[in-house]
């Protein structure tokens, strides 16, 4: 019997994905520019963990403009580091100024 398949489509690595956002921290405010970076299983779970993470963080309302999968570490911060925190299982919130 064969104990894994020939066709094992998983990857060796989570899948880790970024997303472009503009959050809002007070209603009527100006939207502040986020990158999201997470790993998740799908892009559904994916947005479901943003969200979470940053109403958690005390963000009113978000608009997702972008999701996209990482295909490999970053090699600049604040990205590289982000991605390693994803891969260790956080959720992390890069802003822009």
């Amino acid at each position: 019997m064969i104990s894994s398949p020939d066709n094992d489509n998983s990857p060796d690595e989570p899948m880790v994905f970024i997303i472009i956002a503009k959050a809002y921290e007070v209603e009527g405010g100006e939207g502040i520019d986020l990158h999201v970076m997470l790993a998740a299983p799908d892009d559904d779970t994916a947005v479901r963990l943003a969200l979470n993470a940053l109403s958690e963080e005390g963000f009113l309302e978000a608009d997702l403009d972008q999701i996209g999968m990482i295909t490999g570490a970053p090699n600049e911060e604040p990205h590289a580091s982000a991605y390693q925190g994803a891969l260790e299982g956080e959720v992390a919130i890069i802003r822009f100024n």
